[in-house]
């Protein structure tokens, strides 16, 4: 058994993030190896009612310094910044660390949790990469807003930062190793210059990857394309709103966003969370999903795995994906938002036995 120990900032949020976040730390812990010290920091709506910050420089520190972030979902509708915008430290904290690249996959473990007819598990089965540092959220701190009249925010798109996770995007996909590997690059080159040149540097990094189908996509179409025919993608490359976007359209087609899993991925840092925001209706009553939360935690230990060659962390993720479907194939099983009866402690005691 390995030895290795790592550091995982855990960062619980509002709403129905701490529920979430408990489930995920006892499945990592049911896997036995590896092993993990998890270091909780206070970060969120509810830590800026506190102490007057939603994301204290301590817990930015702590972040950077950790192997790995576990972050629950974050902000409440109700505080909110004088200008209107709601608290938002898991945006900022994407900025602080440059955790650039947005991985989101889709995956449909039991069919009947689709909206769509006629799908087993695993028919649906891709990854949308979503450029997390620039496009429309670039304006997040910079637009402006004149005489209560005019409000404007700016897409920035630049060229090192479009090549990074058009790269990274094309090398996820020869990693997947489906048949065709494709690419498909999600814009509205017809109408913005922005776009156009997204999808010019997209195809500069095409060329590097000869052996990956390119394919392309105008937003608005792709929204109807992923629900005509969702197998027919592989991975999606998008900038940082269209990804937004067509991560919960995506999610919708797989059970919803308490079946969607995501890291937050840069050059020196990592972390992980689920697509869902607080729900903070359903806080504190049992029936928040944790799978998305428990899939996250999936994807951080396989980013440690590869990350560190640690084999035990990559068949840890595994493990816990292969007991996620083992639970939820069994007629009921869930909790309400994907038709079953469970609460969230009885899913996630669920999938730790199977652990």
């Amino acid at each position: 058994m390995s030895e290795k120990v790592y550091d995982i900032a855990v960062l619980k949020g509002d709403g129905i993030g701490p529920e979430v976040v408990e489930q995920a730390l006892i499945a990592l812990q049911a896997i036995g190896a590896p092993r993990f010290n998890f270091m909780e920091h206070p970060c969120g709506a509810g830590c800026y009612l506190d102490c007057g910050e939603p994301l204290p420089d301590a817990t930015v520190e702590a972040c950077r310094t950790a192997d790995a972030v576990l972050l629950g979902a974050m902000g409440l509708p109700d505080i909110r910044w004088d200008d209107g915008t709601e608290m938002r430290p898991q945006i900022d904290l994407r900025i602080l660390l440059d955790l650039y690249a947005g991985v989101r996959p889709i995956y449909l473990y039991n069919g009947d949790h689709s909206p769509l007819k006629g799908l087993g598990a695993g028919a649906i089965d891709f990854v949308i990469l979503r450029e997390n540092v620039e496009g429309l959220f670039a304006s997040m701190n910079g637009g402006i807003e004149l005489r209560g009249e005019v409000a404007v925010d700016s897409m920035v798109i630049t060229r090192s930062g479009t090549e990074r996770i058009v790269r990274y995007a094309f090398e996820l996909a020869v990693q997947r190793a489906r048949s065709p590997m494709r690419v498909t690059c999600v814009d509205k080159a017809n109408v913005f210059k922005s776009m156009a040149f997204f999808r010019s540097v997209y195809d500069r990094v095409a060329d590097e990857f000869p052996d990956v189908e390119r394919d392309y996509a105008y937003v608005d179409a792709l929204s109807m394309y992923l629900v005509q025919r969702p197998r027919d993608y592989d991975v999606l490359v998008a900038e940082n709103m269209y990804g937004d976007i067509i991560s919960d359209l995506a999610a919708g087609l797989v059970g919803g966003l308490g079946m969607a899993p995501s890291g937050d991925i840069g050059p020196d840092a990592a972390v992980f969370q689920p697509s869902h925001g607080t729900a903070p209706d359903i806080a504190g009553k049992g029936l928040a999903n944790p799978i998305a939360m428990i899939l996250s935690a999936a994807l951080m230990l396989r980013w440690l795995g590869e990350r560190h060659g640690d084999g035990e962390a990559v068949q840890g993720a595994a493990r816990i994906e292969e007991a996620v479907q083992r639970v939820v194939s069994e007629a009921g099983a869930g909790t309400p938002d994907i038709g079953g009866t469970m609460t969230t402690d009885e899913l996630g005691k669920a999938i730790v036995e199977v652990l």
